[in-house]
């Protein structure tokens, strides 16, 4: 855990005090919104079990979401790009648009960003780009788990809506299942049209 918080530590030892882990969910689904997060944890917290999102079931990304939104010492915003939007400006530019929406929607703004993944959201933060930063940032850990739940959340939701595709399972992604679905079916309303496996279907349920 002392490896995970390093980061911010020395971003502390700079002088600045709120610093903000960023990171995002979806990126590479076929169907749903980009989700992402920006979470501010104060100086000295550790929580156990944050870890990279993907590393976690989804028990325990329920249960730290929870501990997370909950602790009153904890900062927090969500910023959710939809399909349509990410069909307008590409993927990449969506999932930065949603990432800087997460940081609008922060109760407090922070003065230094820490960003998962090699590139930055246009922003007049100071800010510092980290490759697999889910696995060395507890910050960008906390925001993965936030990013990532919310978006699993949403996709249950929207199985519910669109039975056909078993989007509570695969959460939009391409499985085998989901490629098959819609191959059989077409894509509805939340898919990415895009997306290459979505573009060669046509027909709509």
């Amino acid at each position: 855990m002392e490896e995970h918080t390093l980061i911010e530590e020395e971003i502390f030892e700079r002088g600045y005090r709120l610093i903000a882990g960023v990171d995002e969910s979806g990126r590479g689904a076929l169907a749903g919104p980009v989700v992402a997060s920006a979470c501010i944890l104060p100086r000295n917290l550790i929580l156990d079990g944050v870890d990279d999102s993907k590393k976690l079931s989804p028990e325990q990304r329920a249960q730290l979401y929870l501990v997370i939104t909950r602790h009153p010492d904890i900062f927090f915003g969500i910023g959710i790009v939809t399909n349509h939007h990410i069909d307008k400006m590409n993927i990449l530019q969506a999932a930065l648009y949603a990432m800087n929406l997460a940081v609008q929607n922060l109760s407090k703004q922070p003065d230094y960003l820490l960003v998962d993944g090699p590139q930055l959201p246009a922003t007049h933060i100071a800010a510092q780009a980290v490759i697999k930063g889910d696995s060395l940032s507890q910050s960008i850990s906390a925001a993965s788990i936030l990013a990532k739940y919310t978006r699993d959340t949403l996709m249950v939701d929207l199985h519910h809506k669109w039975p056909h595709y078993a989007f509570d399972q695969h959460k939009g992604y391409g499985t085998a299942k989901h490629v098959q679905a819609l191959k059989k079916y077409g894509p509805c309303p939340v898919h990415r049209r895009s997306f290459a496996p979505v573009k060669s279907t046509t027909s709509t349920p």
